[in-house]
């Protein structure tokens, strides 16, 4: 049977902490299914066929993108429009061989007639943002369209796009992203849903209403007065379009979403650039809330307007409270505290995580995809995993944000994948894993230990809610990992490694292993520890309430002398600050002298006074124990030894890790030489 303790001052504030983050999480979810809502409204917007057609510039910022570069500008120059209404800026930062590629392209549509322009800086300052603002200063007509070197606009998009500005406070034509690769891999279609629910649940229900939406940085068109008039792009933050457009809503201008204008784009394929991609929107979006919800508030402006403003600009707080729960769950599991909503009915707790998560979210799917939702469906899982193993690189972000680190724009490589035979491993750009892969494994293997704990506390519906996360951790880490090994193609075409270099690749191979092998030793030792110490003291407090509900000396005796076998004979898991609350060799004494009252009383009639005393004092006794044990169990988890062999096998990993770097210059080094 599941018996329930009364809660500690301590984990009374970590049940109190765990229901305040759940309510805040839920608030965010249910936000999402009032845009649902929304986006179901039946709102077409209007558009108009041109009368004349206005001068268009282009804006195309590039960084060592020289995959991808040249198909950007071509699919660009073939747009269908007059030549003389555009003005094509190709705005390249770049400092590797995509200079020399974008250089001679540029001159060969030059040669042919098109008003295009190489455009390069010397610096890099204000990233992206200060390459944009830069170019404002020679753009030419009264619309300006942007594309990140991953697109591929179809040759009809201005035309289809511009009818939109059909009215005057328009300032802004967002367009959805398509995804040309997202078939390439699980990785590829998690990203791909994800996007799909932004753009088609909430861009959508945003652009259908009063609310505020944001401009995705690409494939979209802006009206220049409206950049302008919001005062340009800013270089504060890492996202200059999630910036401009809210500072340009709240100056009066319209956002419009258009869903049915498609632009193809290439998701990253590579884990640790999708990492990337997630931890600059994380970071840019939490920056962005810091310097606009005070203009938000103060602005007249409908009241909801300011609420979504206020969650769309905060959202990404809910992964450091994801982690703070996944934290905090095995703690409240050990003390025996009732999580479930309803007590004595746990199969509640578990409806209501899938009521609020997949059943919902797969009615969503079937409504947004039709026919085709059951390929949609199993994409949704593999989000799920990966949205929750991102939890770790975001929250980091979002701490970025908070503490003001300084900003740099690290774009998101692409690799020209198209096809699924594709194979981007032997080319530059690849990123290695960096040190929150660390802090990924170690979330993964705590949550081992909390599925244990879930299980030995008779709480095992609980196991697939840290099963889900866990797996997730364990799924990103695996992958940043995987995806740095830069393994060689076995193309003819491609020269024979020399001694050193399969040697560098080698070393890479056994570092790899090595890490894998941390891990497995790190569950293995997290289980025998949780086994050895902490089981035991579970054992004891099951024992300690099941002599709080007998009366018969015989079973407390034998119960007792269970208790005293199960607990450490002395020592205080409390090392700062330690009471005697807590003390193993007092509570040691306090079973010695149960155990003498319960054999005085053995031989009593049960009827008499001296063993009613007797019994209670047994009972106020045992009762006081099993407080202090529930005060005892959080510190065991961070004793002395355990902390230690956390430090020694963090730093083991660390350098691990710093082997691994170094080895990865020597294949860089190969790269080159190719």
């Amino acid at each position: 049977m599941l018996i329930h303790t009364v809660p500690t001052p301590l984990t009374q504030f970590l049940w109190n902490l765990f229901v305040g983050i759940a309510l805040v999480i839920t608030l965010y979810t249910c936000n999402f299914y009032y845009l649902v809502f929304l986006a179901r409204q039946k709102k077409k917007t209007k558009s108009v066929e041109l009368k004349e057609t206005p001068t268009v510039t282009i804006q195309l910022p590039i960084y060592n993108e020289k995959y991808v570069a040249a198909r950007l500008v071509n699919a660009v120059c073939a747009q269908d429009y007059p030549k003389e209404k555009l003005c094509i800026q190709v705005l390249d930062d770049s400092d590797d061989d995509t200079f020399n590629i974008l250089e001679d392209l540029v001159d060969d549509y030059k040669k042919k007639g098109f008003d295009i322009m190489h455009v390069r800086r010397g610096n890099r300052k204000g990233y992206k943002a200060g390459a944009l603002k830069h170019a404002m200063n020679f753009a030419k007509g009264d619309f300006v369209a942007i594309f990140d070197a991953d697109f591929i606009p179809p040759s009809w998009f201005l035309k289809k796009a511009l009818s939109y500005f059909c009215k005057p406070e328009i300032g802004l034509v967002q367009c959805r992203w398509g995804h040309v690769n997202e078939k390439y891999s699980a990785l590829t279609m998690a990203q791909a849903l994800s996007l799909d629910f932004h753009f088609l649940i909430e861009q959508k229900a945003k652009s259908n209403s009063h609310l505020f939406m944001n401009f995705n940085g690409t494939a979209g068109v802006w009206r220049r007065e409206c950049i302008e008039d919001s005062g340009g792009w800013h270089t504060a933050t890492l996202v200059e379009d999630l910036d401009l457009s809210y500072r340009a809503q709240m100056k009066g201008w319209k956002c419009v979403f258009i869903p049915d204008i498609v632009v193809d784009a290439e998701l990253p394929v590579q884990m640790n650039a999708a990492k990337r991609q997630q931890f600059r929107w994380a970071k840019g979006s939490i920056q962005c809330a810091i310097k606009l919800l005070g203009d938000v508030v103060v602005k007249r402006i409908p009241f909801d307007t300011k609420i979504q403003a206020f969650v769309q600009l905060t959202r990404h707080i809910a992964f450091p409270l994801m982690l703070a729960q996944f934290l905090i769950l095995p703690i409240l599991l050990a003390s025996k505290i009732n999580l479930y909503i309803i007590s004595g009915l746990p199969a509640l707790t578990i409806i209501a995580y899938l009521a609020m998560g997949p059943v919902v979210y797969i009615m969503i799917i079937r409504d947004l995809y039709h026919a085709s939702w059951k390929s949609k469906a199993l994409s949704y899982f593999y989000m799920v995993f990966y949205s929750a193993g991102m939890a770790v690189n975001n929250t980091v972000a979002v701490f970025d944000a908070l503490f003001g680190k300084k900003n740099e724009f690290l774009r998101t490589p692409k690799f020209g994948i198209v096809k699924k035979s594709d194979d981007w491993r032997d080319k530059a750009y690849a990123l290695p894993f960096t040190k929150t892969t660390l802090l990924e494994i170690f979330f993964g293997v705590y949550g081992i230990v909390g599925i244990f704990t879930a299980i030995f506390s008779e709480n095992p519906i609980f196991a697939p809610i840290i099963g889900i996360q866990t797996v997730g951790f364990f799924y990103i880490a695996y992958l940043s990992i995987s995806h740095s090994t830069f393994k060689k193609g076995k193309s003819r075409n491609m020269p024979v490694m020399s001694g050193s270099q399969r040697m560098a690749n080698t070393y890479y191979k056994f570092a790899m292993g090595g890490i894998m092998g941390l891990i497995v030793l790190g569950v293995v030792m997290a289980f025998e520890e949780y086994g050895t110490t902490i089981y035991p003291i579970d054992q004891a407090r099951g024992l300690l309430l099941r002599i709080q509900a007998t009366s018969d000396p015989q079973s407390i005796h034998n119960d007792l002398t269970a208790v005293k076998a199960l607990l450490p004979p002395s020592g205080n898991p409390v090392w700062i600050f330690p009471t005697d609350d807590t003390d193993f060799g007092l509570m040691q004494k306090d079973l010695t002298a149960m155990l003498a009252i319960t054999d005085k009383i053995a031989n009593t009639s049960p009827d008499s006074a001296a063993f009613h005393t007797g019994m209670l004092n047994v009972h106020y006794q045992a009762s006081t124990i099993v407080f202090n044990l529930l005060d005892a169990t959080p510190y065991m988890y961070v004793s002395i030894s355990n902390i230690l062999f956390g430090c020694i096998w963090v730093a083991v990993i660390i350098g691990i890790f710093a082997v691994l770097k170094r080895k990865r210059e020597r294949l860089r080094a190969y790269d080159v030489e190719e």
